[in-house]
Formats: C-alpha cells, structure tokens, sequence
C-alpha cells in the first residue's frame, strides 16, 4: 500500500511541478490580455486654467477646463484585423473633448489605436489615425504593458503625432500601491489645428495656410503605473497651447490658447484604482501566486512520496514482507 500510495503521490507532484511554467509562460500570455470590447471614461480637470476666447481672441484666467476621454472598444473592426494579423488585437476608437467653464466646446480630437492585446504593441493597419489623419504609431499610448518594467518606453504624443522617450523616475506608493512614476517632457512643438474648434465659419483645415497663424504646444506629462497590469492609477499634465504670428492675432506676436495643469478628477482617481487593484490579483494569480503554489505543492508531495517509499523498504518494512517465505505450516 505504501508503494502504491508513492507512486500516486509522485504522479501528482509530477503534475504540479509541470502546471507552473505552464501557467506562467503560457497560459499568462494568453490569458493576460484588454478585452476588445472594452469602453472607459476618464474626466480630467484644470483647475484653474487660461482659455482663448475666439470671439475676441483673447486669453482669460478660468475657473476650469475640463477634457472628457472616452475608449471605446470596436469589436467589429478587432476580429477584421485579427484575421490578417494572426494575433489578438484589440481597437480603440478614442476621443478627447475638451470643454470650457460654460460647458460649450472648445475642440475634440478623435483617434483610433490599434495594438497587441497582450503586450499592448501597436498594430499597424488601416485606420489607425488621429483626427483622421493616417499615422503609424511606435511605442505604447494610454497603457503600458503587463509586467511593467523600470526602465524608458517610446510614448506616442498624439499632438504632435511623433513618439518620444517617456522616463522611469522611480517606484512610489500611491492610494496603497507599489506604483512606477513616469515623466515625459514634450519641448515646444508646431502642432496642426484639431479639426472641429468654436471658430464658426472658419476650416480649421486650412486656417493655418489662410492665415499664416502657427499653434504651438508644449507639455509636461506625468503617469503613475501600477506595474503588474501596465495601467495607470492616476495621470496629469502641465500644458501649454499657443498661436503664434498671422493675421489671425492681429498683429501680436502669440497669444496663449490654453494652459493649465491637468489632473484627473478624484471620483475617477478612486475608480480607477479599485478597478486596478482587484485586475492586479488576477494577474498575479497567473504569474506568481498560482505558480508558486503549484511548485511548492509539487516539493511537499514529492518529499511525501519519497519518504514513503524510502519506509517501504526498510528492513522488516513492506518491501521486506513481501519478499520473506513463508514459515512453514505447524505439525
């Protein structure tokens, strides 16, 4: 009985042993991933903020400035590209809006991004775009990887429409997280005119060749990674919108379009990280604590089993028993 207790025992530590790379190297990858359906909505303030009347063309201090982000996932336009891209992806049809302190608009920028469910990679294919213009992608937007590394990644600046180096600048806690803060700074930069702004009968298409008025844009942006999942718990920005020379301005120099530091507001601060603390468990589930489980679940049955078969054949033990003749029947 010993013996065959052993080998069941060493059968399941066998087994054990063997579920935890499986979970760890491949199951997580296949698990871990942005479901393609995916929609959130974050609201950002600032608090208070300068603001460029259009009407006089006249920048003025404001109570606030709120910027609406909206992701939503396309399912439709996600399994069109997986079938030639042979992998999961995931698209995001995005938009950020922009409102004054009287609710009214003052522009919105929609985009499309396209990337790798799992590493969060961008996808290149047709659509992907920022204000309807194509552009090509390189480095991560919005999310960072599962597994998030301290070290730079390539961060697109969909202003600019250009990727930059976004910087490791160390591991904080924020609301009880372990989290990576990130720091990206975006010098001044001639950006195109959003498409859709409060300048009635104006093409913001084509204001800047009519005109001759530049916008100019700079920004500090900052991002606190919770690191297992690659989301960000919180984010702001320090920025700053100018138009710059042309008729538009009526002969000044610049006048400052927006400027004002970004944050996100509390009530979705607190979402945000309830969301990516319970996501956080799941996660560690795959690569750390069902795999360290299995491993030493596997050690204690394989010591069991061991032990057991080394009683077994100990002198007058089981193995011993069987393997002694029979005493002879009594006269």
């Amino acid at each position: 009985m010993r013996r065959r207790a052993s080998l069941v025992l060493l059968s399941f530590a066998v087994l054990f042993a063997a579920l935890a790379p499986v979970l760890r190297w491949y199951a997580f990858p296949r698990l871990a991933k942005i479901p393609p359906s995916q929609y959130q909505e974050m609201v950002l303030e600032a608090r208070p903020a300068t603001l460029l009347q259009y009407d006089t063309m006249q920048a003025e201090r404001v109570e606030k400035v709120t910027i609406v982000q909206t992701l939503k996932g396309n399912v439709e336009e996600s399994e069109r590209i997986e079938r030639h891209a042979g992998r999961d992806v995931v698209v995001w049809d995005s938009l950020s809006y922009v409102q004054g302190p009287d609710g009214k608009t003052v522009s919105q920028i929609p985009e499309r991004y396209i990337f790798d469910a799992h590493t969060q990679a961008p996808v290149h294919a047709t659509g992907e775009s920022v204000d309807g213009d194509p552009v090509r992608r390189e480095g991560i937007e919005f999310k960072w990887p599962f597994l998030t590394e301290k070290r730079d990644y390539a961060y697109f600046d969909a202003q600019t429409r250009t990727s930059a180096p976004i910087h490791y600048k160390g591991t904080r806690t924020f609301r009880g997280l372990e989290v990576y803060y990130f720091e990206q700074t975006v010098p001044w930069t001639k950006v195109p005119y959003p498409k859709k702004m409060p300048m009635p009968g104006i093409d913001a298409t084509t204001l800047e060749k009519q005109t001759g008025t530049t916008r100019w844009y700079t920004t500090k942006r900052m991002f606190w990674v919770e690191p297992v999942t690659g989301a960000p718990v919180n984010g702001e920005e320090i920025h700053t919108e100018e138009l710059r020379g042309g008729s538009l301005l009526g002969g000044r120099d610049k006048v400052t379009a927006f400027s004002g530091h970004v944050r996100m507001r509390e009530d979705y601060v607190d979402h945000t990280v309830a969301l990516v603390s319970s996501n956080r468990t799941l996660v560690l589930l795959l690569v750390s604590h069902l795999p360290w489980t299995f491993l030493t679940l596997g050690a204690g049955l394989l010591a069991l089993s061991l032990l057991l078969e080394a009683r077994s054949r100990r002198p007058g033990g089981e193995a011993a028993a069987e393997r002694r003749e029979p005493e002879p029947a009594g006269v």
